[in-house]
């Protein structure tokens, strides 16, 4: 049960942004000037710290960023690992998946591969309480329906 003082300590909360940005390329341009701009907020501080923030990425990788306005227009926000999807095309090397998956075969990835995607997508905050075996398996998953083959070795 939350006390007075944690009630009156809130901020009350304008909206929640979800965007997908890519790394290092944040910019007031759309999408992320408009999105920010309805609520006021400050485009040059957010560019800045999602650049900052994500300068260890390779340019272009798509980032999921869930902003948190506030009504005295501050905001938070909270930068998440490109998607599983993104990262089995790379690891296979398509630009999309197979138009019939289960029939056709897009491309084959390693175990290897998909172990090395699950300790990323470790890091998010979403994913933080899964063991690595429960996210490898979920891998998988995403990897069977977009026709994309597992195997030991290549």
């Amino acid at each position: 049960m939350a006390t007075l003082k944690d009630v009156a300590a809130r901020r009350p909360i304008a909206a929640t942004i979800r965007l997908t940005v890519p790394a290092g390329g944040a910019r007031p341009a759309p999408p992320v000037g408009p999105a920010l701009g309805q609520y006021r907020l400050n485009l040059m501080a957010f560019c800045k710290d999602f650049n900052a923030r994500t300068q260890k990425y390779k340019p272009d990788t798509p980032m999921a960023v869930t902003i948190t306005a506030y009504k005295d227009n501050t905001f938070e926000f909270i930068v998440k690992s490109p998607t599983v999807a993104w990262f089995l095309k790379k690891a296979a090397g398509v630009e999309s998946g197979s138009g019939r998956p289960g029939h056709v075969v897009a491309s084959s990835i390693t175990v290897r591969h998909v172990y090395e995607i699950a300790k990323i997508k470790q890091a998010d905050p979403s994913c933080k309480h899964l063991s690595v075996e429960a996210i490898c398996k979920s891998i998988m998953g995403t990897a069977r329906s977009m026709g994309i083959q597992i195997v030991k070795d290549l």
